[in-house]
Formats: structure tokens, sequence, C-alpha cells
């Protein structure tokens, strides 16, 4: 079960990783790049501990849903970026496809 947490912490280092690129793109600063090499850096350790013991398909699956989905949803909430109903749609289609190879795995 660590493994998935592990797994989850990695894609929301992930999350912030992306996040630090935006920043780097809009000003470029200490604290954007600390955004950015520090999620994705704490993102790919916790990512191949995970993968000690969740197969690679499933784990990189899981990992780049969290990731999509979490830099869409940042992008939403806080560089207003579209909500249209098709986006929402396309974000609940990953979500299912992440928990369906969690299920099968």
């Amino acid at each position: 079960m660590m493994e998935w947490i592990y797994l989850v912490i990695a894609g929301v280092g992930e999350v912030v990783g992306v996040t630090g690129i935006s920043q780097v793109n809009k000003k470029k600063s200490v604290a954007s790049f600390s955004l950015l090499i520090g999620g994705f850096s704490l993102s790919f350790v916790l990512l191949a501990i995970a993968m000690q013991s969740i197969s690679m398909g499933t784990a990189y699956a899981v990992w780049t849903g969290i990731g999509t989905v979490g830099s869409v949803l940042v992008g939403m909430i806080f560089y207003h970026e579209s909500k249209d109903y098709l986006r929402i749609l396309f974000i609940c289609m990953v979500l299912t496809a992440a928990v369906g190879l969690k299920l099968i795995s």
C-alpha cells in the first residue's frame, strides 16, 4: 500500500514541477526554479521507489495521469484556462483509465 502513496505523491510532485515551468516562463526567479527542480526531483525519486513494487506500465500510466489531470486542474483554477465541459469529460476519462489500471494490477 505504501508504494501507491509514494506514487500519488510523485504525481503531485509532477504537478508542482509543471507549475514551476509555467512560473519560470513568466518570471525567472529562484522560487520558480525551485518549484521546477524540487517538484520534478521529488516526483522522479518517489516514482522510482514506487516502481520497485508496482509494474512499470501501471506506475507510469498512473503517474502521468495524476500529472496530466493535476496540471489541467491547476491551469483551470489558477491560470483561468478553459473550463469547457469536454475538458472535464476527458479529465474524467483519464481518471477512469488510471483507476482501471489500479484495479486490474
